[in-house]
């Protein structure tokens, strides 16, 4: 038995990560900042380790005794000072592997800063010693969840995805990967690039929640600069709003076009399409009985620019 810590444990990976080791029989530990709330999403069998990353010493004491962590937190302006304080916590501890959450681009010096953060940190990973492994997933299914609201209201999926063709992951695939490297000595040392199984465009996203939830969904491709806006005015931080809007950028330049057969070649099994993943969150997108007249200014601002 392997005694794992997961960090980032309620998170859309590290929260399905849980399940997957425990049913492989492994001694979990989940890091977490609300140790009341991860126990009603956890239940028994799972043991709790209160802390937070910008304290150091919950951080340390998190991994008295573990063997393995699964190092993953959300992109934010101290996560390469979060991140490294793991790694050298896990270090100092005697843990014997690493598996890293990292993203397919991830390279020091990136344009999109979220990607410049996961090369830091991979670049602090591999120079620590720590035996390692990084998984870099393409754009996530759980991603659009951020547009449920405006299907919901509209009937439409408003992105800056013009032409874009992506090899979107569910997240899930993600998480069962991580559990197999995270058990498993002969993965030391390698980055996995960890794919859906097919290349799609949003129109084809649209389709499938369309089918989900039983009302016809469009998909409308919104300008760059639009897109930021509506975030920006919908609350977001200028600077994510500009990230994200980035990242969409090299999507319609085609940059995750391309299927890898990791996760079948981890995990055992096909990657789940997102016709499956679609299937299986229907909940979060289904529209009411009687679509709202007014659309939210953010997606209203989206669609006059549309339409401009």
């Amino acid at each position: 038995m392997t005694r794992i810590l997961v960090t980032g444990a309620t998170g859309n990976v590290g929260s399905q990560v849980i399940p997957e080791l425990k049913a492989r029989g492994e001694d979990v530990r989940a890091f977490v900042r609300d140790a009341d709330r991860a126990a009603g999403i956890f239940g028994e069998g799972v043991e709790l380790a209160s802390g937070d990353f910008s304290d150091e010493a919950s951080v340390r004491r998190a991994m008295d005794g573990m063997d393995a962590v699964f190092l993953a937190c959300s992109n934010q302006p101290q996560q390469v000072e979060y991140e490294t304080r793991v790694i050298d916590a896990a270090k100092s501890a005697g843990v014997r592997r690493i598996v890293k959450l990292s993203a397919l681009g991830a390279e020091v010096g990136s344009p999109v800063a979220f990607w410049d953060w996961h090369g830091r940190i991979e670049e602090h990973l591999q120079a620590s010693g720590v035996p390692s492994v990084i998984l870099r997933p393409t754009f996530s299914m759980t991603n659009l969840s951020g547009s449920a609201e405006a299907i919901k209201h509209t009937g439409m999926l408003f992105l800056p995805a013009d032409g874009a063709n992506v090899a979107m992951i569910d997240h899930r695939d993600v998480a069962s990967a991580a559990a197999v490297v995270l058990t498993g000595d002969e993965h030391a040392g390698k980055t996995y690039t960890l794919t859906g199984p097919e290349v799609i465009t949003f129109e084809r996203v649209a389709e499938d929640l369309s089918t989900v939830t039983g009302r016809h969904v469009q998909f409308v491709a919104v300008p760059g600069e639009a897109a930021r806006q509506s975030m920006i005015e919908a609350g977001m931080p200028e600077f994510v709003a500009g990230q994200i809007v980035a990242v969409f950028g090299f999507l319609r330049r085609g940059f995750q076009n391309q299927t890898t057969d990791s996760v079948r070649g981890l995990v055992g099994r096909e990657p789940h399409g997102f016709a499956r993943f679609a299937r299986d969150h229907a909940e979060l997108f289904r529209i009411g009985d009687e679509m709202a007249s007014v659309a939210s200014g953010v997606f209203n601002s989206a669609e006059r620019e549309v339409k401009t």
